[in-house]
C-alpha cells in the first residue's frame, strides 16, 4: 500500500490524489458580483451541504497552486457576502467548464459561456437559468485555512430561497434522479453522471439494528464466492427469513456451487431469496 504523507509531498502531487480519492463531487455552480456589479460564475468541486435547519451549504475557492492568488468568487463575497449554487446537470457541462478559464475579472462568464443570467429574488448575483437547481445563499462565514497554493477558502451559506425546475420532480414532487441527471468532479480532467445504470438504490437501515456479518454462520462469513458486500446484504436484515413450506429443488455438488447461486440471488438484489437458498443447503 502506497504511504504519503502531505508534509513530504509536492502540493500539486498531493492535491492528485486527494481529488482522485475523495470523489465523485458535486460541482458547485457559484455566481457572484462585486462591488461594481460585475458578475462572476465560476464552478468548484470543494463543495456540500451540511444541515437542513437552517439549511448550510459550504464551497471553497481554493488558492491558485501556481499563482497562490485567490479565486474573483472569494474576493467577490468578502465584499457583497451573497452568492446563488446552481447545480450543474450533464446538459450543461462543457459551458461550464468553459467558465472555469481563468478569464481576467472583468470577463462576464455568463457571456462568455453562452448561460442566461436571471434576476434572484433575495440576492444580487445572477441565477443560472440553465440550472435545474438554483439556490439564493447569503454568506455566513469565509473561513481562510492558509495562505500558500491550495489553501482552502471555506465559504460557509445560508440558504435562503430555492428554485427547482419542475420538469426534474416525478409524480410525488420530488426530484428524480434520472431527470435531474447531474454530474459529479472526480481526480483530473474526469468527471462521471449520475443517472441511467450508475444509479442504484440501497435500503437504509434506520433504526432496524440488522444482525451483522459477525451473526452470520461460519461457512457464509467465511465464504471465498461471497463478497463483503453479498455479506453486508445478508447481515442487514433483522431476523432470519420464514421457511415454513419452502422446498429447495435445486442440488449442489459443493458449497461453491451453493454460495455462487446465492451471490447471483443477493446480485439481484433478491436477499430474503438468498438467505432461504442458504438455510435450506447449509448444514
Amino acid at each position: 500500500m502506497l504511504t504519503i504523507s502531505p508534509k513530504d509531498t509536492p502540493q500539486n502531487i498531493f492535491h492528485g490524489y486527494m481529488v482522485g480519492a475523495v470523489a465523485p463531487r458535486p460541482v458547485c455552480f457559484a455566481s457572484t458580483i462585486d462591488e461594481n456589479e460585475q458578475p462572476n460564475l465560476s464552478p468548484f468541486s470543494f463543495f456540500n451541504i451540511f444541515g437542513s435547519n437552517p439549511p448550510i451549504a459550504v464551497f471553497s475557492p481554493a488558492r491558485s497552486g501556481r499563482t497562490m492568488e485567490t479565486k474573483h468568487t472569494h474576493q467577490n463575497v468578502l465584499k457583497v457576502p451573497e452568492v446563488v449554487i446552481n447545480v450543474v446537470s450533464y446538459n450543461m457541462v462543457q459551458q461550464m467548464s468553459l467558465s472555469s478559464a481563468e478569464y481576467p475579472k472583468e470577463v462576464n462568464e455568463f457571456v462568455k459561456s453562452g448561460f442566461t443570467p436571471i434576476a434572484s429574488e433575495k440576492v444580487k448575483p445572477f441565477r443560472v437559468k440553465e440550472s435545474p437547481v438554483q439556490l439564493e445563499c447569503k454568506v455566513l462565514e469565509v473561513k481562510e485555512t492558509g495562505k500558500g497554493g491550495g489553501a482552502g477558502n471555506l465559504i460557509i451559506c445560508e440558504i435562503i430561497l430555492v428554485h427547482i425546475n419542475e420538469d426534474i420532480l416525478n409524480e410525488e414532487k420530488k426530484i428524480d434522479p434520472n431527470k435531474i441527471d447531474l454530474v459529479g468532479r472526480m481526480g483530473g480532467n474526469w468527471y462521471c453522471r449520475a443517472s441511467g445504470s450508475a444509479l442504484f438504490q440501497l435500503p437504509q437501515p434506520g433504526h432496524h439494528l440488522g444482525m451483522g456479518v459477525d451473526s452470520l454462520p461460519a461457512s457464509i462469513r467465511n465464504s471465498k464466492v461471497l463478497t463483503g458486500n453479498n455479506l453486508g446484504a445478508l447481515g442487514n436484515v433483522t431476523h432470519l427469513p420464514d421457511m415454513q413450506g419452502y422446498v429447495s429443488s435445486a442440488k449442489y455438488n459443493n458449497e461453491e456451487e451453493l454460495h455462487k447461486a446465492a451471490k447471483k440471488l443477493l446480485d439481484d438484489n433478491k436477499v430474503e431469496d438468498a438467505w432461504k437458498l442458504l438455510l435450506a443447503n447449509t448444514k
